[in-house]
């Protein structure tokens, strides 16, 4: 019998649960830091006199070897063992001897995957965190390349004031800093050892947990047993910021499929980002894009679904958390894509901006510029308010705009009017006029452009 557990049952495991509690076709993926903490288990072990120097050795060159099978891809997985961690200490045992089956002393796989998991994700945020800084570069070099650039603001997806693109590129930086934030935060919360607890109570063995976790590079150690090998919270909080992450993807990618329609017109996509229609000959979809904003919905799932899994869980260990993984697994698969190809779609689409320019002149998106042009000529705002809504009226009576209005006829709306208001509403204009700390004004943008290349430690 091949089960690490199997000694106290006298019937072979059904071929049907094995199947059902089988991890290890999602679970190998743990491999590396199973091998990782099992050698700084055997480490500390020998340090307190539990295995002998000679032991410990054979131990963490079997491991070794253990490590260099599996990435030759000569190493063979069995649902008969379960679990990754079954599968390694079967084989070291298979290949040292003795010195293997002590090698669990003063653990279990309770503590052990709740190790592997944290060493695991730890591992990928500081992957997720990089492709987000990766991204933020892309998204200053076109705030850098359009920040001059009049483009349409928008409020319920209706033309609204005139902006700065690049001021527009940044608000996504912007996001992306929050996720950093979040992301770390979680890391740090995550960064704690939990071997030694042992299946829930800790053990009589002698350890020295602070020496494992100084060589796994853990902050601290748990300070309570049962919670140790019971706590999921650092896979939900990972999670949940994911989601949020993805979120913000999602906006992105819909803008930007709204501005590759004909109807905006403000972007073009590259070829090797889209993909055409069986039909239709003169289709260019933008699937990327598109796809991007679909998966989220399945990292969203992915958090419902860890969510659900720990939901009235009793204390301590139950084997419903074996489903916490293939969740957090498709999680970082699926972020961590979307973190690689959209900074390479951004960088290779093409800004139309003959046509943005065009379409700042409908919209009557000077009407605020209008209105506050009166009021530092001592108009009261709400007053400035009525005068410019009467303004559009007659410009939608009309089929004229702001700027296509004489003075005339701005002065028979009423009297204060001068020449003057021909400034306000020249788009440029307009954009740089928003000179409070945050606003669209290009000085802004080009200050927020270099706090963001500081932020991202970009050589000036």
């Amino acid at each position: 019998m091949e089960k690490t557990w199997g000694g106290r049952f006298a019937q072979e495991t059904h071929a049907l649960v094995e199947e059902l509690t089988a991890s290890i076709d999602f679970d190998r993926t743990l491999y590396v830091w199973d091998i990782m903490g099992s050698k700084a288990h055997a480490r500390m072990l020998s340090s307190c006199g539990v295995l002998s120097v000679e032991e410990a050795e054979a131990i963490e060159q079997g491991l070794d070897g253990i490590s260099r099978e599996i990435e030759r891809g000569d190493f063979e997985f069995t649902t008969r063992r379960e679990d990754i961690h079954t599968h390694i200490e079967h084989r070291l045992i298979e290949k040292i001897g003795e010195p293997g089956r002590k090698l669990h002393t003063a653990r279990s796989r309770n503590d052990q995957v709740a190790t592997d998991f944290r060493l695991y994700l730890r591992h990928e945020i500081d992957g997720i965190v990089g492709l987000v800084r990766e991204f933020q570069i892309a998204l200053v070099e076109l705030a850098e390349q359009y920040g001059e650039t009049p483009f349409p603001g928008y409020t319920h997806l209706q033309r609204a004031q005139p902006i700065s693109l690049g001021h527009h590129f940044l608000a996504y930086y912007e996001m992306l800093q929050r996720d950093t934030a979040r992301l770390s935060e979680c890391r740090v919360r995550l960064n704690v050892l939990p071997l030694g607890s042992a299946a829930l109570a800790g053990t009589s063995y002698p350890l020295d947990r602070e020496m494992v976790a100084r060589e796994l590079g853990f902050d601290s150690v748990s300070s309570n047993s049962l919670d140790a090998v019971s706590d999921r919270d650092f896979v939900i909080e990972f999670s949940a910021h994911a989601a949020i992450l993805m979120m913000h993807l999602s906006r992105l990618c819909e803008e930007l499929i709204l501005w590759s329609s004909t109807e905006f017109g403000f972007i073009e996509f590259s070829d090797g980002f889209c993909t055409g229609s069986s039909i239709m000959p003169q289709k260019k979809n933008p699937d990327v894009a598109e796809l991007i904003r679909g998966k989220v919905g399945r990292v969203y799932g992915n958090l419902i679904g860890v969510l659900t899994v720990m939901k009235s869980l009793p204390l301590t260990y139950n084997r419903d958390m074996q489903e916490d993984k293939e969740p957090v697994f498709d999680t970082i698969h699926t972020l961590s894509l979307a973190l690689r190809v959209l900074p390479v779609m951004l960088r290779e689409m093409k800004v139309k901006i003959d046509h943005i320019a065009s379409s700042l002149e409908d919209g009557f998106m000077a009407a605020t510029e209008v209105a506050d042009y009166l009021v530092g000529r001592g108009v009261s705002f709400r007053t400035a308010h009525g005068i410019v809504g009467e303004l559009v009226r007659y410009c939608l009576d009309t089929g004229k705009t702001l700027r296509t209005l004489s003075l005339q006829e701005y002065q028979d709306i009423f009297e204060g009017f001068e020449h003057g208001v021909f400034d306000v509403v020249a788009p440029l204009r307009a954009v740089n006029r928003k000179v409070s700390m945050g606003g669209t004004a290009i000085n802004n943008v080009k200050q927020a452009i270099q706090q963001a290349k500081k932020e991202l430690n970009i050589v000036q």
